[in-house]
């Protein structure tokens, strides 16, 4: 065993004993195909990885890393970077020219060690392949069984040394937050203000064949960029900054995109942003996997999909029992919404035939996570109630509970606060409910565990209601559990007659 290999298997041992924050919650879901019938099937096994440790001097450390072609990458990244980073090489002197330095050489020791640690196999399968080529004189055609030997090692040694990963890292020292990004993943800070508002800043843009300061780098190189923005992958990813993958940092010049390049264009290089500080900081930090952000950004367009997912997020605090359920509850959701439009044939189904692994990292700033806890989104408490629902592909009934998110102070007039104005915030018939989770300026908000494809709200054919000679219809929306909770928080021990519900 070479001496990288057993530092490595150090390093995991080393940060085994590092707590684990309990400040941070974690949600994943595997890749999925779906067939003809809406079915899935997980192609290849979860090659995501993420971390979440409290160090010593007040410093914590979180990641996301999206793993491809195996999860070797990222499970070594995610063991060597705590190692690199935890272990006493960061302490509340340090300046922000400290950190970011710190940062940037813990990257490069990652990747460096990494390629170490895949030395040897990589040097027998040069050797193989320089054997096994058709114009060298040397090979013995008459030994086909040992040929066919040789063939089936160089496979074995090219699943070993292949694969990659992208890694989004988040670092808090002295209360100020720095990120490091390689690649496509991505980092989203929400804060709010005392006036219930939501600021959701998302911090640094994707390394990928669309990022135009990417494309002039690549360029300065002497890559054809505008070939890489057509051809929209590098080696089969979109990531222009990568760890590992030896075939774009050692065989660059044999990959027709790259061949022209001067000097290595896939870098492991992180571009850091930072520092922010956190004082007095309400809100959340999230850590998502490229799976993630392209899963939602393919169900409902890229536009919204940082407010959609912070909504989301916000939404499943105010009512879950932890931030692990949260981060997973959210995640599933996101799943759901994916294969809701895939099923439901409509204009984005094109988009959404597979979806890659998933994960989102919740690290909660200054924020009591408590039923009734009021939301970052909007200062309320969210409430249940359950509308009848019936799938248009489908003759089955079920329900679906719509979160009505109640602002915490003001009075309440057949359902609506007084004090404020609705503006879009309203669900109207065709619009999507998660559209109106998106509007983070009002102050009554609806979320649905629907797609979000507005179905909730069209008719139902000849399952609609009928209306009586009034023009009424009879009441379809369940509010017993909206009245009950709403009474039992608003009642001070005193009877709540008077109060909502029906009278």
């Amino acid at each position: 065993m070479s001496a990288q290999r057993e530092t490595c298997q150090k390093h995991e041992s080393w940060t085994d004993d590092l707590p684990l924050c309990q400040m941070c919650g974690v949600g994943t879901a595997p890749n999925c195909v779906y067939g003809p019938d809406g079915k899935g099937t997980q192609s290849h096994t979860n090659e995501d990885g993420h971390l979440g440790f409290r160090g010593e001097d007040g410093c914590f450390l979180y990641g996301v890393f999206n793993g491809y072609d195996g999860s070797r990458v990222a499970n070594f990244a995610s063991q060597c970077l705590t190692a690199e980073l935890l272990l006493g090489q960061l302490n509340s002197s340090h300046t922000d020219n400290d950190v970011r330095r710190i940062l940037t050489q813990a990257f490069d020791v990652v990747e460096k060690s990494y390629f170490e640690t895949i030395g040897d196999a990589l040097a027998e399968k040069a050797d193989l392949s320089n054997y096994l080529l058709p114009h060298n004189e040397n090979v013995s055609f008459h030994h086909s069984s040992q040929n066919q030997k040789f063939q089936e090692r160089l496979k074995e040694l090219e699943q070993e040394v292949s694969g990659g990963a992208t890694a989004v890292v988040a670092l808090i020292l002295n209360n100020k937050l720095y990120i490091a990004n390689v690649g496509s993943n991505r980092a989203l800070l929400c804060k709010s203000s005392s006036d219930g508002q939501n600021q959701v800043l998302q911090i640094g843009r994707p390394h990928s064949t669309d990022n135009d300061e990417e494309l002039q780098r690549l360029a300065a190189l002497g890559v054809d960029s505008a070939r890489v923005r057509q051809a929209g992958q590098i080696a089969g990813q979109s990531s222009t900054r990568r760890l590992g993958d030896y075939r774009v940092k050692f065989n660059y010049n044999e990959i027709d995109l790259l061949s022209a390049a001067k000097t290595r264009p896939v870098i492991a290089e992180p571009e850091i942003h930072g520092s922010q500080s956190l004082d007095s900081v309400t809100g959340f930090l999230l850590l998502m996997s490229e799976g993630l952000i392209n899963a939602l950004e393919s169900a409902h367009g890229p536009e919204q999909a940082n407010q959609e997912i912070v909504a989301m997020v916000a939404a499943e605090l105010a009512q879950a029992a932890s931030l692990e359920a949260a981060a997973q509850s959210v995640v599933d959701r996101v799943k759901r919404v994916h294969h809701d439009v895939y099923v439901s044939g409509r204009q984005r189904a094109t988009y959404c035939s597979r979806h890659e692994d998933m994960t989102l990292l919740i690290r909660t700033l200054n924020y009591v996570l408590a039923d009734g806890a009021l939301t970052p989104t909007q200062g309320g408490r969210i409430y249940p109630v359950s509308v009848p629902y019936s799938n248009s592909q489908s003759t089955s009934k079920t329900s679906v509970t719509l979160s009505l998110v109640m602002p915490s102070q003001g009075t309440l007039t057949n359902g609506t606060n007084t004090a404020s104005t609705l503006e879009e915030g309203t669900p109207t018939p065709g619009q999507s409910p998660t559209a109106t989770l998106q509007s983070t300026n009002t102050q009554t908000q609806s979320s649905s565990s629907s797609s979000g494809d507005g179905s909730l709200f069209r008719q139902r054919g000849s399952q609609a209601a009928q209306p009586d000679e009034t023009g009424r219809v009879p009441p379809y929306v369940d509010f017993s559990q909206f009245y009950r909770l709403w009474g039992s928080d608003h009642s001070d021990g005193q009877s709540t007659q008077g109060g909502l519900g029906p009278q």
